[in-house]
């Protein structure tokens, strides 16, 4: 019986996986691939403990108290939340691998026999990408949250300090495995993996967190995929391969959607420190009233806003929905252009736009985007900041140098919503900013939608 309970599981969630590719079905698809988890858990842990009432309620009890938990997370997190919440949900898949190699690590040292030498290797291997998942995972959080003091976690000669670390754990992981009598060795490893977490995500700037994200839940894949090598189990094995290649898939588009390697990432590419032009005068900058914005877009013939991660923050994408049906009803095009790595985790902005039911047709990709923006009367800008940054072509000394970005500049002209004129995420000011067919509308974005709304429905 559970193997037919595997295999259903397995099926649903390869299935929902399949689903999720389309945002009209993804939800579909996020119930099926909950289902299909949910009768995993029942055949791997339920069912073999059903003849002993005693145990069965050691084991459902902490699960139902976790999918409460995780239930109430999941209805009240914000939507400017969500990437935090990815990373810790994925520090947790991490630390339970680094849990589950130590209990049969330990089974090993109890009796040698229990396992070969191969299985023990695969089981530290396990026990040091779940802690790299872990504690990187949490630097994440940190990172993203905004906490001062993890930018402070970056040492000289850091990437040097991390080649040590990973030859440290190797020596001492294969002296542990001659000698297994000698057990602080695996909390030396243990240890060392958790440190070189930190390390390891300390160097990567802020405007990289969506690719260490999507990088960190490969991680959690293949250690998820590694034990269920070790336990026989099917599911583990196969969810582990699915979120293993899915984040390493995700993790090299990317990559290549800002035009550099993985490497180039890893070794702290984005800097969140200021670039040399963001002190020099770059000319004035021209604000819009809200009358003017108005009519400039009542009269367009096509639109193309750019979501950026002041939108979510603000939680404004509502209105912002309120705004192009407003313009929908003057025959007025209205397009949303969505950056690959716009926002703090891949998909954000589809995400946060799906949320306020905009039609999924009507947003466009990096590369037809800038095709359309010559064609374009007013483009949008709404709390982006290095997805349209011009230096990015022109300034080879600037840390976006090299990035394919919106080219927003080509259109007719181009608004940007902003609170102020301070640097976006990557630490660099904005060129954009300062040219002659831009203008700015300053405010918090839900505040400054709602007053663009108002004046649109006074036309």
């Amino acid at each position: 019986m559970d193997k037919i309970l595997f295999l259903i599981s397995a099926f649903l969630l390869v299935w929902g996986l399949r689903l999720q590719s389309d945002p009209s079905s993804a939800s579909k698809g996020n119930k099926l691939a909950g289902i299909g988890m949910l009768l995993a858990i029942f055949s791997a842990i339920i069912m073999p403990l059903e003849e002993s009432f005693s145990n069965l309620i050691w084991v459902v009890s902490p699960l139902v108290l976790s999918a409460i938990i995780g239930f109430y997370i999941a209805k009240n997190i914000k939507m400017t939340s969500m990437p935090q919440m990815v990373s810790i949900f994925n520090g947790l898949g991490g630390l339970s691998a680094v849990l589950l190699s130590y209990a049969e690590i330990n089974k090993w040292l109890i009796n040698p026999d229990s396992y070969q030498t191969e299985v023990v290797l695969v089981l530290i291997i396990s026990l040091f990408i779940g802690s790299v998942a872990f504690t990187g995972s949490l630097l994440a959080f940190a990172k993203l949250d905004g906490y001062k003091w993890s930018e402070r976690l970056t040492l000289p000669f850091q990437h040097i300090i991390n080649i040590i670390f990973i030859a440290l754990i190797i020596v001492i992981s294969f002296y542990f495995i001659d000698d297994n009598s000698a057990q602080s060795y695996l909390y030396i490893i243990i240890i060392l993996s958790l440190i070189y977490g930190i390390f390891f995500v300390a160097p990567i700037g802020g405007a990289d967190m969506p690719v260490v994200i999507s990088l960190l839940n490969s991680f959690t894949g293949i250690t998820a995929a590694l034990t269920g090598i070790i336990f026989g189990n099917i599911v583990m094995l196969l969810g582990g391969i699915l979120v293993g290649a899915a984040g390493t898939i995700l993790t090299i588009l990317m990559c290549n959607a800002m035009n550099r390697s993985l490497l180039n990432v890893l070794i702290g590419g984005f800097s969140s420190s200021s670039s040399s032009k963001e002190d020099k005068e770059q000319g004035d900058v021209k604000e819009v009233s809200d009358s003017d914005f108005a009519v400039q877009l009542f009269y367009s013939k096509q639109v193309i806003i750019i979501p950026g991660y002041g939108l979510a923050v603000a939680q404004a994408q509502k209105l912002c929905k309120e705004i192009q049906e407003l313009l929908e009803n003057n025959d007025v095009e209205v397009k949303y252009a969505i950056h690959p790595v716009a926002g703090r985790m891949p998909g954000h902005m589809n995400v946060l736009l799906a949320e306020a039911d905009v039609d999924y047709s009507k947003l466009i990709e990096l590369d037809q985007a800038n095709e359309e923006f010559k064609s374009t009367d007013v483009a949008v800008i709404i709390g982006a900041n290095d997805v349209v940054n011009p230096d990015a072509i022109d300034d080879s000394s600037s840390p976006l140098f090299g990035m394919p970005i919106l080219k927003v500049w080509e259109s007719t002209s181009t608004v940007v919503l902003k609170r102020s004129m301070s640097a976006g995420y990557a630490g660099v000011q904005n060129p954009l900013f300062f040219k002659e067919n831009n203008k700015m509308y300053f405010g918090d974005a839900k505040e400054s939608l709602q007053r663009l709304s108002t004046e649109l429905k006074n036309l």
